[in-house]
């Protein structure tokens, strides 16, 4: 692993284990009530919708460029957020320092 790498990981692992602390004190539906409760929140929500679309596009262009599946991280990303682009971000760099 280089040192990128390593901080993609470290960086995935503590935001999964934001979201797993989140979703077990608000419930998965339930963190989606509270973004959504006030209009700063719903300005996040939309502004956070908007980056992870333009993403996921960069995503299915960046695999189709170099061979690699992404089905899976965009699936991920639609369910968890950002966790799906630096899981992807992990397996791009690993293919790629194959090469």
């Amino acid at each position: 692993m280089n040192t990128r790498q390593i901080v993609l990981a470290v960086l995935a692992l503590d935001f999964l284990a934001l979201s797993a602390y989140v979703v077990a004190n608000h419930g998965y539906v339930g963190m989606f009530v509270e973004l959504f409760s006030t209009w700063p929140g719903i300005l996040t929500g939309v502004d956070l919708t908007l980056a992870l679309l333009m993403i996921m596009s960069w995503m299915l262009v960046d695999a189709r460029k170099h061979g690699l599946g992404v089905v899976p991280y965009l699936a991920v990303t639609l369910a968890f957020g950002s966790l799906g682009p630096l899981a992807y971000l992990i397996r791009r760099e690993r293919a790629l320092r194959g090469r």
